[in-house]
């Protein structure tokens, strides 16, 4: 199973997927706005957007707030029928959550109550979200989850760091943090801006275990 670099946390795979997919039946390409390296894996279809059947109690779970989100940017465009699904706050996926935000178990437990519902983004019958179109996603940027938005790269402790499934291109083009950093577009500072605020959509501080330098700079951006 894919790690990141630095810790090992195991990724819960860009909202609706898991790092160990390998679906080869719909090639695509890099949806507009996304990273050029996105759309060799689209052609392979080993994307970050699919998930082993099976597999869907370690999507990352979507909150409130994306999921109004989602609907009114997509409602009048799509219709909403299929989008979301429910699933099941296993043992597994609570304790891949625990991995991914550490110190913040109670929180969770909380927020995910055992063997309770939570909703994620639907998937078909291959295991590809629902929102994955053949040249990529069909939701605008703005309005995709965080972890979506995120993927690969993740924050522990206020550090930016990276996951690395075997097929990502951007990984193996980037194969740090800088060039990850590259191969995105972005920043260190714009990546602990979208983890905070995915923090902060399901009420955990946004900045706990930022380091106070990083935490001014990240509370001074919109």
């Amino acid at each position: 199973m894919p790690r990141t670099d630095d810790t090992s946390l195991r990724p819960a795979r860009a909202a609706c997927a898991r790092p160990d997919s390998a679906d080869r039946s719909q090639p695509g390409q890099a949806g507009p706005g996304d990273p050029a390296a996105c759309a060799v894996c689209g052609a392979r279809g080993e994307t970050c957007c699919r998930v082993e059947p099976g597999g869907e109690e370690f999507c990352f779970p979507l909150s409130p707030m994306e999921w109004e989100r989602i609907r009114e940017c997509m409602g009048a465009v799509l219709g909403e029928k299929g989008w979301f699904a429910e699933e099941i706050n296993t043992d597994g996926f609570l304790a891949n959550l625990r991995r991914l935000f550490p110190g913040c178990g109670a929180a969770l437990e909380r927020l995910f109550p055992a063997y309770r519902p939570h909703l994620r983004l639907a998937v078909d019958e291959t295991g590809a979200c629902v929102f994955l179109g053949p040249e990529g996603c069909r939701l605008p940027r703005e309005a995709r989850p965080y972890y979506c938005r995120l993927y690969p790269a993740w924050v522990v402790g206020g550090r930016v760091t990276l996951f690395t499934p075997e097929h990502c291109e951007v990984v193996a083009r980037g194969r740090n943090v800088p060039g990850l950093l590259r191969e995105l577009g972005t920043t260190a500072a714009e990546i602990r801006l979208l983890y905070g605020r995915l923090r902060l959509a399901w009420g955990l501080d946004p900045d706990e275990g930022t380091p106070p330098a990083q935490r001014a700079a990240t509370n001074g951006r919109s």
